[in-house]
């Protein structure tokens, strides 16, 4: 895993080994990724379009090209194949206030 992600490789596995990794899935079927970061932030991630809201996936992966994905989205992938997941059943409306904070926080 090292070989092909990187430096993301080791702090994945720990963020998966930490259980840090939340599904959360609406009755709808919507579903997106809380990741609890080494931080002790939150950061939202969408296996689908490949995306988290971390700062190094803007700067490494958006910006600079450098990285194929962050350690956060890696943590969603690896926990996917693992079946490591935590889930959590939300509403449609608990999933639109958490869209909307997490909004709130970056604007």
């Amino acid at each position: 895993l090292k070989f092909i992600f990187g430096p993301s490789a080791v702090p994945a596995l720990d963020l998966v080994d930490q259980r840090s990794v939340t599904r959360l899935r609406t009755p709808s079927g919507r579903i997106l990724y809380q990741v609890l970061g080494s931080s002790g932030k939150l950061y939202t991630c969408y296996s689908s379009c490949h995306f988290c809201t971390c700062p190094a996936f803007g700067f490494s992966v958006l910006q600079k090209s450098e990285s194929l994905l962050c350690k956060h989205i890696l943590a969603v992938y690896l926990s996917q194949a693992l079946g490591a997941c935590q889930e959590l059943a939300v509403s449609e409306e608990q999933l639109s206030n958490i869209l909307l904070a997490e909004e709130e926080d970056e604007g």
